[in-house]
């Protein structure tokens, strides 16, 4: 795959430097709020369905639950790669290894991608990590909503691969081509590791014949998917491509406190893409400060999802188009 070097002269509303510096604060106490509130969580769900594992008709709304929350354990992996849910260094590096680890994500490979995502945002061929028109239907949402089977197969394979040096995707085989010779080694030994550690999970709860504790957490994140493929794809579906403005070509939507926290608050996705160093728990403050020239932002899951579904249609006949929101007559952009 031939890549391009170029940058992109992108838009961002323009913040007052006393405000972005304050917005760009990190704080160890606010990041320990995040983390410990969405781990806590899911231990308190987990410790229900472990008291109740004799009782299915406890056991599978609970690990429904469960696995719905535990689900945006990618999102919490996602903004620690960003190195700013913590001022600590070392502590978002060992909460972004530990949760990577149990959604079976290569934070090396998702580290050089994600990079790219920002950089290229939806500008082909330099970022590959989401591509337009995005393919939504209801058999996509159904596959991982409650039980991933598939994905327990794709996860084992992929990791396996990359275990020996591989990888599944020719996106993938460019970032891999672009690594330093640490970073290939990193990425080897990662993969080993998550498969060693698996692996020790399943046969030693098995010999103890503690079954649950795999579905706890080997096979949790391939489970109750469904809240967050909700969340996740409104992120770019049904926008522009190749455009030089978050705001026509990411979407953020007001979700309620409880989704947005669980979410990592990454509804506030056009604030995220503008301003990518400012912490998650800053970012509805971020949106106070520039809405003024975004789009209007849909309030709710179900909003978004019309505006998503009839794009979606409307694209099935005439592949060219895409929603293009309106955007204030104050702009400069």
């Amino acid at each position: 795959m031939e890549q391009k070097s170029r940058s992109i002269s992108w838009y961002r509303v323009p913040v007052d430097k006393q405000t972005l510096k304050r917005l760009h604060q990190r704080s160890n106490w606010k990041g320990a709020l995040q983390i410990s509130g969405h781990l806590g969580l899911i231990g308190l769900l987990g410790t229900v369905a472990w008291q109740f594992q004799a009782n299915l008709m406890v056991l599978l709304p609970m690990l429904f639950l469960y696995g719905t929350c535990f689900a945006f354990i990618m999102n919490a992996t996602h903004e620690l790669h960003h190195q700013s849910v913590f001022q600590t260094k070392f502590l978002n590096g060992f909460f972004l290894r530990l949760l990577s680890f149990f959604g079976w994500r290569s934070y090396v490979l998702f580290s050089s991608s994600h990079g790219a995502h920002h950089k290229y945002t939806l500008h082909q061929p330099d970022d590959l990590e989401v591509v337009l028109p995005a393919k939504l239907t209801l058999m996509t949402f159904l596959r991982t909503a409650f039980v991933d089977v598939l994905g327990i197969r794709d996860s084992i394979w992929r990791t396996l691969a990359l275990s020996m040096g591989k990888v599944d995707t020719q996106w993938n085989e460019y970032l891999l081509d672009m690594m330093a010779t640490d970073k290939r080694r990193d990425l080897i030994h990662w993969a080993r590791f998550i498969l060693l550690g698996h692996v020790s999970i399943v046969a030693v709860s098995f010999y103890f014949g503690l079954w649950m504790i795999p579905v706890l957490t080997t096979f949790a994140i391939f489970y109750g998917q469904w809240l967050r493929f909700l969340c996740n794809q409104t992120q770019h579906a049904g926008l522009a491509d190749a455009v030089k403005d978050f705001r026509l070509c990411t979407r953020t939507i007001i979700l309620s406190p409880p989704v947005g926290f669980l979410y990592w608050h990454m509804n506030y996705h056009i604030e995220h893409h503008m301003y990518p160093a400012v912490p998650c728990y800053n970012l509805r403050k971020l949106h106070a400060a520039i809405r003024h020239e975004l789009p209007k932002s849909p309030r709710g899951l179900l909003t978004a999802w019309r505006q998503i579904i009839a794009t979606v249609k409307r694209q099935a006949v005439e592949p060219d188009y895409h929603f293009v929101p309106t955007l204030p007559t104050t702009t400069n952009g």
